[in-house]
């Protein structure tokens, strides 16, 4: 089974910091296999009431190594990166 970390950006607080993030964050989803499946881009809710804002969903060859990679001493720093540029809500996901 696949594993897929879905995150929404509800609200960018620094751009710039951001701008870091993505720039350091690639290498490190490669480095764990994992690949952009989706970064942004037009979507609609078709029931509920879940509003998302900008949806990046990366998919890794399991569950396993998607929890390697978001856990990882590595990510960690560039994820304090993210913390302090954005609010975001994000899962861990198994799937197909």
């Amino acid at each position: 089974m696949k594993g897929y970390c879905l995150f929404d950006n509800v609200e960018v607080h620094d751009l710039a910091k951001l701008e870091m993030y993505k720039e350091k964050v690639a290498p490190l989803v490669a480095k764990y296999e994992g690949t952009y499946a989706v970064l942004g881009g037009r979507f609609r809710v078709v029931e509920g009431t879940w509003a998302p804002t900008y949806l990046v969903m990366i998919e890794f060859p399991s569950y396993e190594k998607a929890e390697a990679w978001y856990f990882s001493e590595a990510y960690a720093q560039v994820k304090a990166l993210r913390h302090d540029a954005a609010m975001a809500n994000g899962v861990i996901i198994e799937g197909v």
